[in-house]
């Protein structure tokens, strides 16, 4: 029952090529920058994992954390709903020279999508980008007179989570917003990785106060200090980080 392991290259061990990998975060909200640049390690070390789909809402900024995921080559494609955030200078580059590919899913459909996979229902209807070129290709029906398009359940095999507090048996709470697509991508992913600021031994979180359940949790790694996006950007910082 105790989902801890002893440090980030070991959480992020299991990523294998091609694989889809969720990645919680509102712009730096809640992203896990240490596990994605555990993962870049890896991949400078070994030249694995590559050709990732990414589940992300954001297409990354600056020169950390996803944007520098992408940076290194090792995203084939990335799935968000709003790659136009404040620097997303990498994704734009690499998207118009055709070097990574983009699936645009509206913030709510995007929410949905991976909450349905989680609950295990392989599709649903929305009106949203009804008429749109998002829609292209889907089917669409109509229910007491109004057009709705389907989409598709969202899943993943690994998922890459920022929490604020877990104990061992990996019940999870999030620090404020940081919480955002968290909860829903632990249940959609078959691996579940979280990085938390706290672990603490099991009993220490009152019940009624846990988010997500540690049935959802398949390994942690306290990182006591982490990192924020922001900070990182504001110092002009890319990754691999300086000294």
């Amino acid at each position: 029952m105790d989902k801890r392991v002893p440090d980030l290259a070991s959480a992020v061990a299991g990523i294998q090529d091609g694989m889809t990998v969720m990645i919680g975060g509102f712009g730096g909200a809640g992203s896990p920058i240490e596990l994605i640049h555990a993962l870049i390690d890896r991949y400078r070390a070994t030249g694995h994992p590559r050709d990732l789909v990414v589940v992300n809402n954001n297409a990354g900024n600056g020169h950390v954390g996803l944007a520098a995921l992408i940076e290194a080559g090792m995203v084939r494609k990335l799935i968000c709903s709003f790659p136009r955030s404040a620097d997303p200078v990498v994704f734009t580059r690499m998207y118009l020279a055709g070097e990574i590919d983009l699936e645009l899913v509206p913030q709510g459909t995007l929410a949905e999508r991976i909450r349905a996979g989680g609950a295990g229902i392989p599709a649903f209807y929305t009106p949203t980008g009804f008429g749109t070129d998002l829609a292209n290709g889907k089917p669409v029906a109509d229910f007491d007179g109004r057009s709705y398009v389907q989409e598709r359940w969202l899943k993943a095999d690994y998922a890459l989570v920022k929490a604020e507090t877990a104990d061992t048996h990996g019940n999870l709470t999030y620090r404020a917003a940081a919480r955002n697509f968290g909860p829903l991508m632990c249940m959609a992913a078959a691996t579940t990785v979280v990085q938390a600021t706290r672990i603490l031994a099991p009993g220490s979180i009152d019940p009624e106060t846990v988010i997500t359940p540690g049935i959802f949790v398949q390994q942690l790694v306290e990182v006591p200090h982490p990192q924020q996006e922001e900070d990182l950007n504001r110092a002009n910082a890319t990754y691999p980080l300086e000294a």
